[in-house]
């Protein structure tokens, strides 16, 4: 009598298909436990990376997953935050909460999206949404130790926008995301900083030492946002700073003022040459 067939096991999801998954969590706390059990498996070799397969998002499943709230509304709505009151302490970090959950989503969306690149690139963006993981918890449980959780204050949708509208093109995203608007976080961080330790009080200087952290982290994460956008301009013979104001123009970029966190960007990769573009201030925007 011949044995039953076995059924054959099923297949493991691999690195880019479970990041997507990760991307469509909803609960802030799940999606965080996620993307870290995501980067250990790589980090032990035990996540397979296929960098040719095209993956296909469920469309009955929200893209990025997030909680019901914060409310999102237009940034010019959002209200004002100021640190010398608790509860404007409590919605300055709201906010920083929020840019931080909003970074893992940008990252994971990074791994999952585009197909073709080096496996260097998947495993630097998969290490980018671990560490963002880690600022939106440092942050989430200072925010719960003043009364308060993510969720309480209206936010805005600005960072993801701009995600949506990359999504088709990774030398857009590269330059237009990591390097242009989270390299604002670079210039905002230190201002933000000294209005914190005006403030003073135990809370505020806790926050204080929090963006410290972040601030290394990020000069780290734009890096990742340059070495790319530098690679993939090279691979299809583009000039940077040329290629980028067209997308600039394109995909209707922020307009960058001063001042700017020079050591932090150049710490990053700008180079001098792309400094100097960006001080000038009758200058193009350039993202430099």
């Amino acid at each position: 009598m011949q044995a039953p067939a076995h059924p054959d096991p099923p297949l493991r999801a691999s690195l880019r298909e479970q990041a997507l998954q990760a991307l469509c969590v909803s609960n802030p706390q799940q999606k965080v436990a996620a993307t870290h059990a995501l980067f250990e498996a790589c980090q032990a070799g035990r996540a397979e990376l296929n960098t040719a397969q095209r993956l296909e998002p469920d469309t009955t499943a929200p893209l990025p997953g997030r909680p019901a709230r914060p409310e999102l509304i237009a940034p010019v709505d959002v209200p004002q935050r100021s640190p010398f009151t608790p509860e404007g302490l409590a919605m300055l970090l709201h906010a920083v909460t929020h840019i931080e959950f909003n970074a893992i989503n940008l990252a994971l969306d990074a791994v999952w999206r585009f197909p073709d690149m080096p496996a260097s690139y998947y495993h630097d963006w998969l290490q980018v949404a671990h560490e963002e993981a880690i600022h939106f918890s440092l942050l989430r449980e200072h925010l719960q130790s003043l009364g308060h959780d993510y969720g309480d204050f209206a936010a805005h949708n600005s960072l993801w926008e701009m995600c949506v509208r990359t999504q088709h093109d990774v030398t857009a995203r590269m330059a237009l995301v990591p390097r242009t608007l989270e390299a604002r976080g670079l210039d905002a961080t230190p201002p933000m900083q000294a209005r914190l330790r005006k403030v003073g009080t135990s809370a505020a200087l806790r926050a204080v030492g929090i963006l410290d952290v972040i601030l290394r982290d990020e000069i780290g994460h734009v890096a990742v946002g340059n070495r790319w956008y530098g690679w993939l301009c090279k691979q299809q013979g583009l000039e940077p700073v040329a290629h980028y104001r067209q997308l600039a123009r394109r995909f209707s970029a922020p307009r960058l003022r001063p001042p700017f966190n020079t050591p932090a960007r150049k710490a990053a990769g700008f180079s001098d040459i792309e400094m100097q573009e960006l001080m000038n201030a009758d200058a193009p925007a350039t993202g430099f």
